[in-house]
């Protein structure tokens, strides 16, 4: 996450596993990741993956910017080739980000 708000603000966060192979998956990942990017109230965002095991935490500024991400057509889209095509399963949790700190050398 590039810009660092001030607390208090949301965080989604999503864990996955992948299905074997890419099959577009790479290419959606990025396209999603522009497009929140471009949405009302999205702060940021950060990911990982390690083999099929991924983390990615989006940020946001109110529960209804997540609610908008959430219902935007071409989200809703990628939401569902996950589900029948590049994930074994995923969670989403919702989360209010009451305090944050860091340390940087």
């Amino acid at each position: 996450m590039n810009t660092k708000p001030e607390p208090p603000y949301y965080a989604v966060i999503f864990t996955s596993q992948r299905t074997e192979g890419d099959r577009g998956y790479g290419k959606m990942a990025e396209k999603m990741e522009e497009l929140a990017s471009m949405q009302p109230g999205f702060l940021g965002v950060e990911s990982s993956r390690d083999n099929h095991l991924g983390i990615t935490v989006s940020y946001w500024d109110s529960l209804e910017s997540i609610e908008n991400w959430k219902n935007n057509t071409a989200h809703k889209m990628a939401q569902q080739k996950g589900q029948e095509e590049w994930y074994k399963n995923y969670f989403v949790r919702v989360c209010k980000v009451e305090r944050a700190y860091s340390f940087e050398k």
